[in-house]
């Protein structure tokens, strides 16, 4: 244990020197290797037992991860490597692969400078691999590649040296192909990775070797020894010549930047306030001596040490005891706790000073995607946008009624770990919806409420979340009236373009926030297709709905502007046809007669005349849901091929493209996600247990006009509503 506490040691020291601190992540698809190389890479810097290196998965400390084989939740570690004779401290991240937990692959891109792609020298470039780059990009975080598994290569597929090459070649080329096209123009030669250059290793994170292009002329060992130690099994001695941690580490320091250099970049895309204020020079400078900003990026919910704040400190120093901030929240929290990662363990310190991925207890109030500051007026950090959504829900009821107010208590805290799922909480009829990305993501939190909460929980059948939105224009202004009759508002409703709909999704406008700077918002939707004089006046962005102002004149708008924004958050939240979301409807207020009197304009008028009057034009227009679909990719032996074919067959799915390579063909096909429960284990009797597949989310698209009666009747009386969705006349009553 000697060396492991030699290294919490020197780490400890190294966190006020930036300039020898990396904060990087690992990514890839499911199974490409990433934790089995977190795992050599922290035993290789005498964190564990190099014996346990790659089989004992250090970072999948969650029972359930070490039960199914796959990492479900960001991992923190901390470990130190001499490089040149200077000690330098990695702040690892090992991300998850399966597309249910992509959330935490994006949460975790926000803390950290530098991202290793991980990519499986057989498998090659994966859909998820192409999903975890462009997350990269779009936070500036700089790219390595790591090929993975280059012994199933020879021993699996018994290919030549030759054929080796040229299948690296093609990985390489792929993923830089994937780098140019995502990237921003200032780093678009300069990010490109090449073996020649060190930012390509190869190796098997499992067999505990690695080699570049550096390392192999440092050493004098060309790629036909490599082969050879391969070809007559001899990786133990290839893992002594070569280890990957050396290797490894080396590229990371070599290659990717550290938080001085990195924030330069990074803090322009990531922030938008005041470049020139004390906070903003000193995250540029990545400097200790200012008021603490922090952008948490995950919650961890520890049983003896309640909620704590994982994320990384981008300016300022932090100390247990001091006076923090969470911006938009009321009043002040206390640091109770600072500490930093290894593995499972938190290692606490005094204090953590910017550059660091720091864990701060006592933040209650913060969720993933807060912005933590000693200035409660600071701008907050640009909101994480996340690649897919919440489509399938379950409901949740307690078995036992002792347990229903722990069970709220529960579900709130789950929500508040995992921001990619979505909790509603009905107190009038008691039922507890819980939304995530897929089946999986939603048992695995039924697991944890069950076993980690010890609640016994009942849950219904998993149903699908499906979205809202309009056939067509107004043909007229709809007239939405006040209770009292003395106020009046006049709405129309259009689609909104698919570019203005693409840029709210990927976060490039900015929603559910307020509008600070009208005309830059005016100018930004004109150049995605909207009108410029109907996007003057911006009221309220709520999801992918816009409500724009175009009225002129009208007396006391401004004093039910806020109450209109309300209305119209509660319309695009639950729609008229099935209740579900709403996307992409552009809802434009005409006119308004109000009462002069405010006691006659309040709450109880206005709110219900906004959401009656939205309601019945959109009605006017023409309702339809879209679904939510699913890319698949079915890799199987070409002999199960028809198998396949008919099992997606039964499932609404269109099958895109059958790319075949050797004896294997991949099946790519787009199913509706409504059609894909039980999918895992029809897949498998319709192949032996023969076919590997994966998933990624596709978007949406709209319901088959044969199937969208009967689909918004199911929904309709699943939430106790009348089975027909009222018509517009109901709406001007």
């Amino acid at each position: 244990m000697g060396r492991r506490e030699d290294n919490i040691r020197k780490a400890q020291t190294i966190m006020d020197k930036p300039l020898y601190i990396r904060n990087i992540g690992i990514a890839a698809h499911i199974d490409h290797g990433k934790t089995t190389l977190s795992d050599n890479l922290i035993a290789g810097a005498g964190m564990m037992s190099e014996e346990l290196a790659g089989k004992q998965l250090l970072l999948d400390f969650d029972e359930q991860e070490q039960a199914r084989g796959i990492t479900i939740n960001a991992a923190n570690a901390s470990m130190v490597h001499d490089y040149e004779g200077k000690d330098h401290l990695i702040n690892l991240i090992d991300t998850p692969g399966h597309v249910d937990f992509g959330g935490d692959v994006t949460r975790a891109m926000r803390a950290v400078d530098g991202c290793v792609i991980v990519c499986c020298a057989v498998e090659g470039v994966m859909p998820q691999t192409e999903t975890v780059i462009r997350q990269a990009l779009k936070e500036r975080v700089k790219p390595v590649l790591f090929i993975n598994k280059v012994d199933r290569l020879i021993n699996e597929l018994k290919v030549t040296p030759e054929e080796m090459q040229k299948r690296f070649v093609k990985i390489i080329k792929h993923v830089n192909d994937l780098v140019s096209k995502l990237v921003s123009k200032e780093f678009k030669g300069s990010w490109f990775m090449t073996p020649e250059n060190g930012t390509v290793a190869f190796g098997s994170a499992y067999h505990n070797w690695a080699i570049s292009v550096p390392f192999m002329k440092k050493k004098g060992i060309t790629f036909k020894d490599i082969y050879d130690h391969l070809d007559q099994g001899k990786q133990k001695e290839l893992a002594k010549v070569a280890p990957i941690h050396k290797v490894f580490l080396d590229m990371i320091i070599q290659h990717l930047p550290n938080p001085i250099e990195a924030q330069k970049l990074r803090i322009p895309q990531i922030w938008h306030g005041d470049l020139e204020s004390p906070e903003g020079k000193a995250m540029i400078d990545c400097s200790p001596n200012s008021k603490p900003v922090m952008m948490v990026t995950k919650i961890i919910i520890d049983p003896h040490a309640g909620e704590i704040a994982s994320g990384r400190l981008y300016a300022g120093t932090i100390e247990r005891g001091q006076e923090l901030h969470v911006i938009g929240m009321p009043g002040t929290i206390r640091a109770q706790a600072v500490s930093v990662a290894v593995g499972p363990d938190r290692i606490t310190v005094d204090k953590a000073i910017a550059g660091n991925i720091v864990n701060v207890s006592g933040l209650k109030a913060a969720i993933a995607g807060s912005t933590v500051s000693g200035n409660p007026d600071l701008e907050a950090f640009e909101k994480i946008v996340h690649v897919s959504e919440p489509v399938v829900t379950v409901a949740v009821e307690a078995k036992h009624m002792k347990d229903l107010p722990k069970l709220v208590e529960v579900l709130r805290m789950v929500a508040k770990a995992d921001p990619s799922l979505k909790v509603e909480i009905n107190q009038e009829t008691g039922e507890h919806l819980l939304s995530g990305m897929g089946e999986l993501h939603l048992e695995i939190t039924e697991y944890m409420i069950q076993n980690e909460h010890g609640i016994e929980i009942k849950t219904s059948e998993p149903i699908v979340v499906y979205r809202e939105t309009i056939m067509g224009s107004s043909v007229r202004q709809f007239e939405g009236k006040s209770p009292n009759k003395h106020n009046k508002f006049y709405f129309t409703v259009q689609q909104l373009p698919e570019a203005v709909v693409n840029a709210i999704r990927s976060g490039e406008v900015h929603s559910d926030q307020r509008i600070k700077d009208a005309k830059a918002m005016a100018k930004q939707l004109s150049e995605l297709g909207m009108d410029k004089s109907d996007v003057k006046h911006t009221f309220w962005i709520s999801g992918s709905n816009i409500f724009l102002n175009c009225t002129k004149g009208v007396q006391y708008l401004h004093e039910t502007k806020e109450l209109l924004i309300d209305a119209f958050k509660e319309a695009m939240t639950k729609g008229p046809r099935a209740w579900e979301p709403c996307m992409g409807v552009c809802v434009m207020l005409h006119d308004a007669k109000l009462h002069e009197d405010a006691i006659h304009r309040g709450p109880g008028q206005v709110i219900p005349a906004g959401r009656s009057g939205i309601y019945g034009a959109m009605v006017e227009s023409g309702t339809t849901l879209l679904e939510p679909k699913q890319k698949l990719f079915v890799t199987v032996p070409t002999e199960l091929m028809g198998g396949v074919n008919r099992e997606l067959n039964t499932r609404r799915s269109t099958i895109e493209d059958m790319p075949m390579e050797g004896d294997q063909v991949t099946v790519i096909a787009a199913a509706p996600v409504a059609e894909l429960f039980g999918f895992a284990g029809a897949i498998r009797g319709a192949t032996q247990g023969r076919a590997l597949w994966t998933t990624e989310f596709l978007g949406f698209s709209i319901v088959p006009r044969e199937l969208l009666d009967n689909v918004t009747r199911e929904i309709r009386e699943r939430k106790g509503l009348k089975p027909e969705p009222p018509t517009a006349d109901y709406y001007s009553a």
